[in-house]
């Protein structure tokens, strides 16, 4: 019996999961239990779900494996070192957060005192990780594997082609040159300047025309093997130390872009300033620039490899607008996403890619332990396929009874009635009953989702059928930009009927258009430009989630249900009292927990 500790550390979205004899037992991000969005840090808390889920201790555990890898990539370092000669100071803060990441033995004796850690720990390279995150739980046997993202062990983007329980970057994009950052330095300059926000530029620029695409293409060309080059006259961070610091374990960091940008495109956008039509137009173009870059390397890599299955990793695989024209652009038939594309899911890769490894599959060098078959040899061996993403804590009946008895008196102050129902049937169909009827359902059931994405069992559900039913929301709950659009989630059969694809989309992690007739039947999940975030529900992964569906289907023969994240401005809600005390917080109408029912009268 083997077991792997997959960590992804001192880097944002920090997380661990925990692999058994090949079989992913558990997987979750630190932000959920700090409460602190895209905590960066070593995932202690994490770490201690993860075991307690297994039912074991530290010292039980064979591997840790990281995603990232201090000696990877060694002599390009070097020669951009020599060649450019930026700042020293640039060169002394990659080093010291170098240090910070390696001193892992010394970060568990402090999480977990007295308990020893007899594990063996191995750096995995962090595009191979991200490569490891997509195709060793695809369900392909030969897929091309792609991670594109910001920066990784001095490398923006890799590929190569994954066959069996093998997967390998064969290529890479280096350092200065990166579409993460493009995409994170416009985003910036659109005033958005939090860790995460390119989604609200994705979610900007439909409402914007592709005015700026002559100056997105000064900002960056496409080079003829399908790689890509920054102009680096518009940027700072190949020649500047650029602050990225973690201010209570959040990361922030500083403008990326130069002031040649501003002469460009005009003066930069404020936070908090109005959102002009100029700037929606460079949204649209930024996200026509990105797409252009993206589809021109994939349509490269499938000239080279002539295989038809892809799967996608890294930061910008998170590019959900991008990826749902995939298919459209290029001549990839299949795609899978798994749902946390980003940082987090290095450490799922990191893991799988030392378990392969150990099976004679491929692994980097670094993590090619004694007694292990050289890199390449070793036989095909069957994968586990990972088709849904609820990997994280999940609560009894019980717990969540015994919590709503100590609260009884808040939830009484507030006119809120509590019932338990046994039967599921009755349970889906009360709640169903309430979406239909206008009102907004925390749905909080069984384990925690993997990755940012609320799949089903913490969310927030309402009416796509109303269209004033985003207004609603966030006056009620999410308090956020009004261009941002809520996705649906559909019953799996449905698809072809409601959206111009039929695919299995279980991580909402492709954006596609809905079908025009039915555009003024949803208009809550129908985006400006008739498109919809899509997530597909099959009784199979999501059996009470998909109830709820089905029944609300019968009381409106619409089969999907407006989906958004069970939060208010934090991190997911991870357990009862969290979904709770939102619930009171804020203007829900209904929550749903396992069983138990809390309604406003």
């Amino acid at each position: 019996m083997t077991y792997i500790l997959g960590l992804n550390a001192h880097h944002a979205d920090s997380s661990a999961c925990l692999v058994k004899d090949g079989v992913l037992v558990a997987a979750a991000e630190e932000e959920r239990f700090r409460r602190i969005k895209h905590w960066a840090g070593f995932p202690s808390e994490a770490v201690h779900y993860c075991l307690t889920e297994a039912g074991i201790r530290l010292a039980d555990v064979d591997m840790v494996a990281i995603n990232q890898d201090a000696g990877a990539n060694l002599w390009k370092k070097v020669g951009y070192l020599a060649a450019r000669r930026p700042d020293l100071s640039l060169i002394l803060d990659r080093i010291r957060n170098k240090r910070e990441r390696v001193g892992i033995a010394a970060e568990f004796a402090r999480a977990f005192p007295g308990e020893g850690l007899r594990a063996e720990i191995r750096e995995i390279e962090h595009h191979l990780a991200h490569l490891g995150s997509a195709f060793l739980v695809s369900p392909f046997e030969e897929a091309v594997a792609v991670s594109v993202d910001g920066f990784g062990d001095f490398a923006s983007a890799a590929w190569g082609r994954g066959r069996g329980n093998r997967v390998e970057a064969e290529d890479k994009i280096y350092f200065p040159h990166s579409l993460g950052i493009f995409y994170q330095a416009l985003t910036q300059y659109l005033g958005f300047p939090n860790y995460g926000d390119e989604y609200k530029l994705m979610g900007l620029a439909p409402y914007g025309e592709p005015r700026f695409m002559a100056d997105m293409r000064q900002i960056m060309t496409l080079e003829q093997d399908g790689s890509f080059r920054l102009n680096l006259d518009y940027f700072r961070h190949h020649r500047e130390k650029i602050a990225y610091e973690w201010e209570n374990g959040e990361p922030v960091f500083s403008d990326l872009y130069s002031p040649r940008l501003a002469e460009l495109l005009g003066s930069a956008r404020k936070t908090g300033d109005e959102l002009t039509q100029r700037h929606k137009d460079i949204a649209r173009s930024v996200q026509g620039m990105y797409e252009e870059a993206f589809f021109h390397l994939l349509n490269r890599l499938h000239e080279r490899y002539r295989l038809d299955s892809l799967a996608l990793a890294g930061g910008c695989a998170m590019n959900s607008v991008a990826n749902g024209k995939i298919y459209r652009n290029t001549p990839f038939k299949r795609l899978y996403v798994q749902s946390a594309a980003g940082d987090a899911g290095g450490a799922i890769g990191a893991a799988f890619v030392v378990w392969a490894g150990m099976q004679g599959g491929r692994t980097s060098p670094r993590s090619q332990g004694k007694g292990e078959k050289p890199i390449g040899e070793g036989a095909v061996t069957n994968r586990v396929v990972m088709n849904h993403a609820y990997w994280g804590p999940q609560f009894s009946d019980a717990e969540i009874g015994a919590l709503l008895s100590v609260k009884n008196a808040e939830i009484a102050a507030q006119a809120c009635v509590v019932n338990r129902l046994e039967n599921e049937a009755a349970l889906c169909s009360q709640a169903a009953r309430a979406i239909a009827d206008g009102k907004v359902v925390g749905w909080f059931q069984g384990r925690m989702e993997w990755g940012p994405r609320a799949l089903g069992n913490r969310s927030i559900l309402a009416d796509p059928r109303r269209a004033d039913m985003k207004d609603i929301l966030n006056l009620k709950i999410k308090r956020r930009e009004s261009f941002r659009p809520f996705a649906p989630s559909i019953l799996r059969e449905a698809v072809a009927e409601w959206f111009e694809v039929d695919d299995d989309v279980p991580f909402m992690m492709q954006v596609y258009p809905i079908r025009e007739a039915k555009h003024v039947l949803i208009p809550a999940v129908t985006h400006v430009d008739g498109s919809g975030r899509l997530q597909t529900v099959t009784r199979d992964t999501n059996s009470r989630y998909y109830a709820l569906i089905e029944a609300f289907r019968e009381l409106t023969n619409v089969p999907m249900v407006l989906n958004t994240s069970f939060n208010e401005n934090e991190p997911v809600v991870c357990n009862p009292e969290e979904a709770l005390d939102c619930f009171l917080r804020t203007k829900m109408d209904v929550l749903v927990m396992g069983n138990w029912v809390v309604e406003r009268e």
